[in-house]
């Protein structure tokens, strides 16, 4: 019974280790052509994933030169954008379709 406690414990530390290995969330919301928050604070140095939900009845882009991705998300959908990892520093974005209001900022700190 005891050759089988070994390879069960490695088994599950690496179970453990990849749940929490996950890349934290941040929600991002567009509305009335605008990102809600503007501002989004994340750990520089990690991977994180943007969930964005366009709650518009039109589609938006978002776009950003700073974190080199682009991506048009449909009416009502949600679309997962990943960033970093980014040294300390502020990367702004845009919804390039309303570029006068849909304007925010991640800040990696």
């Amino acid at each position: 019974m005891k050759r089988f406690a070994l390879p069960f414990l490695v088994a599950l530390a690496v179970a453990s280790s990849l749940a929490h290995a996950a890349d934290p969330e941040v929600a991002l919301v567009i509305k009335d052509h605008r990102f809600i928050p503007t501002e989004v604070r994340i750990p520089a140095g990690t991977k994180v994933k943007l969930i964005v939900h366009n709650q518009d009845t039109t589609p938006e882009e978002f776009e950003s030169h700073a974190l080199n991705r682009e991506k048009v998300i449909a009416p009502g959908a949600k679309v997962s954008i990943y960033i970093g990892p980014l040294k300390p520093g502020q990367y702004s974005f845009i919804g390039e379709f309303n570029e006068a209001t849909a304007k925010g900022v991640v800040i990696a700190e």
